[in-house]
């Protein structure tokens, strides 16, 4: 037969207070008239006899089970995007909480069956993320359970996470631009007329809106604009290749994620041109990667960890309704770009963060 459970009031019975006070001082509840030592004595009888709280019993009586829902689609097998997870995480641990993940693969009606789970499990909130920033069709459970998108929005969400695509975008550019790279600059990945399609997701849209603005802002018309689908490493490689070949040698490289840009390296490689000297680069993500190229590249970081523990904060802050939050992208000053040093620091440092996000 396995071990009896410790109880309350085998806790009590050792440190010779009453089961109430054993549950006040457990519980952590304040404004209590209970002494600093009844406190001391209740713990260590607590550890003394190895107790672990009832925590279905004190779901049921305090209306919280201390666990929050995540619904991933597809996060917990993206490299990158995993970040959402260990930022969520370490936010949930630090507030007492822990994490219940369900990955819905992708998969039509998934999403139902992962939310009926966690409801059944009394989570205290969901937090929805996904890989990509697209429009997300989500059960209607207002009144139900808070619920938080994470770099996805959704038809009437109630709370978004996303982040600062637009500013990320405009000031990496700019700072291409201050550096004095204002020729002969490609834009790698999408144009500006191209079609909506799937690919133009809320971030995607916002990322062109603030590379455009920067762009703008310093009078500077592109030579060419390249769409690219999908922004692997090898379209990235044969866009730069077709470019060269047909002697449109660009001097300033835009790249609408560090994947295209990988692929970039190896086509101005090849052509005899140096990265940061003859070709300036810059891009976004920030991928692991990005560091191990010669020169390391220069880049607007996707705050995964941060966008994930901004949006435990907000879930259990108290969701209002249609609040849109965004998370400060910083930027990696590398050298993909010759920037003076004065410069750099300038753009290195990231935009401070808004109260929330604390």
């Amino acid at each position: 037969m396995g071990q009896k459970r410790v109880t309350m009031a085998d806790v009590a019975r050792l440190a010779g207070v009453s089961t109430t006070a054993v549950s006040l001082i457990m519980n952590d509840r304040q404004g209590t008239r209970l002494s600093a030592d009844a406190a001391a004595r209740v713990r260590a009888a607590a550890d003394s006899l190895g107790y672990r709280p009832n925590l279905t019993a004190r779901a049921l009586s305090t209306q919280k089970s201390h666990v929050i829902g995540f619904i991933s689609d597809q996060v917990t097998t993206d490299r990158l995007a995993s970040g959402l997870i260990r930022g969520a995480l370490r936010e949930a641990k630090k507030h007492g909480h822990v994490l219940f993940i369900a990955e819905t693969d992708g998969e039509d009606g998934a999403v139902d069956g992962a939310i009926e789970a966690l409801l059944d499990r009394q989570v205290d909130g969901i937090i929805y993320a996904a890989t990509r920033p697209h429009t997300l069709s989500v059960p209607e459970l207002v009144g139900v359970t808070p619920v938080v998108m994470l770099n996805a929005t959704a038809e009437g969400a109630r709370g978004v996470v996303l982040a600062d695509e637009y500013q990320g975008a405009r000031d990496i550019v700019t700072l291409l631009l201050d550096a004095g790279h204002t020729t002969d600059v490609v834009i790698l990945g999408r144009s500006l007329d191209q079609p909506d399609d799937e690919w133009l997701t809320v971030a995607v849209q916002r990322r062109l809106d603030g590379i455009w603005d920067a762009l703008r802002s310093h009078d500077v018309v592109p030579v060419a604009q390249v769409p690219v689908q999908p922004w692997s490493m090898i379209n990235g490689y044969r866009s730069v290749r077709a470019l060269i070949d047909d002697g449109s040698v660009p001097a300033a490289l835009i790249c609408l994620n560090d994947r295209l840009a990988f692929g970039a390296y190896r086509a101005l490689g090849e052509a005899g041109l140096r990265v940061g000297r003859d070709v300036a680069v810059v891009s976004f993500d920030d991928d692991d990667i990005a560091v191990y190229l010669d020169p390391m590249l220069t880049t607007a970081a996707a705050p995964f960890d941060e966008m994930g523990a901004a949006a435990v904060r907000l879930l259990l802050a108290g969701v209002q309704p249609e609040q849109e939050h965004l998370v400060p992208v910083p930027l990696r000053v590398r050298g993909s770009v010759d920037v003076p040093p004065d410069l750099a620091r300038t753009f290195e440092t990231s935009p401070s963060e808004p109260d929330w996000v604390r």
